[in-house]
């Protein structure tokens, strides 16, 4: 019983409920990290089925500067996946209007796919969450559409298009681009090729001034 007290306490203090905790968001969610010098992202592996029907874009940093500073180092100027393997937490505190938002967590900054062989260089490091770029809750009885939405991530040289998971079938794509100073800043669409990989120069042309880098992550598998 003491214990059972003492642990209700201890969320009390952190301001947050057992229940919060085990809630349908709970869990473990891997994400894509993309970025560099002008900014450092992390976008949530989506899947239809709860805990993970959510599309969630962040702007993060490292708690420890030297850290942050090499990952970022790191992922300057490529397009070779990273991810981010986290520990356990409610994907809805990430939500606009969360009476707890998530401010931190902990997690491994992985060279690869967490779960695909990747290799862990950044082990436990405390991830700082900047801001929720985007949120949503996939609706897995949603219509195919005949074109792609791709969400614009930064607004300097460097910039990344995040496609907006739409319809059940799906893919996730992050493409890496290069900016002009005249380039827009708003999110593009295109003709949707079912779920092959958007061509690049279909996103050169809705999006005058850009070159096409190249595909940071792609995968169909998790949005069947």
């Amino acid at each position: 019983m003491k214990t059972i007290l003492k642990t209700l306490a201890a969320w009390l203090l952190l301001g947050a409920s057992p229940a919060m905790a085990a809630g349908p968001t709970y869990g473990m969610h891997g994400m894509a990290l993309f970025g560099g010098q002008q900014g450092l992202y992390a976008s949530h592996l989506p899947m239809f089925h709860a805990p993970h029907d959510f599309q969630v874009i962040l702007q993060v940093r490292l708690a420890d500067k030297a850290q942050d500073a090499a990952l970022r180092a790191r992922l300057d100027g490529n397009t070779a996946l990273w991810s981010v393997a986290p520990e356990k937490f409610d994907l809805a505190r990430l939500a606009k209007g969360s009476t707890n938002p998530l401010a931190s967590f902990r997690a491994d900054m992985v060279e690869g796919h967490f779960e695909q062989g990747g290799k862990t260089q950044f082990a436990n490091a405390t991830v700082i969450v900047e801001k929720v770029l985007f949120f949503k809750r996939l609706d897995p009885r949603a219509a195919a559409r005949k074109t792609a939405r791709y969400l614009q991530v930064g607004s300097g040289a460097r910039r990344y298009l995040v496609k907006e998971v739409d319809s059940r079938p799906d893919f996730d794509h992050i493409v890496a681009i290069a900016a002009s100073p005249h380039t827009g800043r708003g999110d593009v669409s295109v003709e949707k090729h079912a779920l092959n990989e958007t061509p690049s120069a279909e996103l050169a042309r809705v999006l005058p001034g850009i070159s096409v880098v190249g595909s940071v992550y792609y995968e169909t598998a998790d949005l069947k």
